[in-house]
């Protein structure tokens, strides 16, 4: 293991606002915050995730444009999520925090209701395998146990199979309300009165999504709301 990793893992436990908990302690202990996160950032605001989010540099991007809100950013990579913690914390976000975990355990560290929105960013397509594609029946399911009725959805991604799957085999199957679809976010394919719901998903990118861009790749987004 590299020297820097060794050094950014030891500086993630100084970092009050970035939770690693191991599968064991998650079984014998559960997780201090599940149903106290208004504790954690010391009000009401409404809870948004970010799953998947790499060095977080979309979850703080976000929570810099909504102050208003609270972000917690997902991922298993504690050598990236250093890059998030250690920005948030250098710049006083009291909005911000992240969790050291597997998406698929992340049902346990949320209450039911107690959040309010997911964002999924450029996720592994997971082509080979459906079943483990964030935005599978399976893991709506885990989800759908801690997201407030009428919560809001999205999914961005550089991958068409990924947004096809989502958009025309999955979400018809849910109880839930596609607000808007486009299979190329930056050249609007909804009519002009409906391009306004696609704003908040142009306000900042990810560091994949630049990269994609700059290669002339299109940029795919879903948003729907749970019922």
């Amino acid at each position: 293991m590299g020297h820097h990793k060794l050094q950014r893992f030891a500086e993630n436990l100084t970092f009050p606002n970035l939770f690693q908990v191991g599968f064991e302690q998650l079984e014998k202990e559960g997780f201090a915050l599940k149903g106290k996160w208004r504790e954690q950032f010391g009000n009401d605001n409404p809870i948004t995730l970010e799953l998947g989010c790499g060095k977080g540099d979309y979850t703080i991007a976000l929570a810099r444009i909504h102050p208003e809100r609270n972000y917690i950013g997902v991922d298993i990579k504690g050598a990236r999520l250093w890059r998030g913690a250690k920005t948030s914390n250098e710049e006083q976000m009291h909005n911000v925090a992240f969790i050291r975990t597997r998406i698929e355990l992340i049902d346990r560290f949320f209450a039911p209701g107690e959040v309010s929105e997911i964002w999924i960013t450029f996720c592994d397509p997971q082509l080979k395998k459906p079943n483990k594609r964030l935005t599978s029946p399976r893991f709506l399911d885990t989800y759908s146990r801690f997201l407030a009725p009428g919560s809001t959805m999205h999914l961005k991604t550089d991958s068409q199979e990924l947004y096809d799957y989502t958009l025309n085999e999955v979400l018809p199957t849910r109880n839930v309300e596609v607000i808007a679809a486009t299979n190329d976010l930056y050249n609007c394919q909804l009519p002009t009165a409906n391009c306004h719901l696609l704003s908040e998903a142009k306000l900042t990118q990810t560091f994949y999504e630049r990269m994609f861009l700059a290669q002339g790749m299109p940029i795919t987004y879903i948003q729907w709301k749970t019922n």
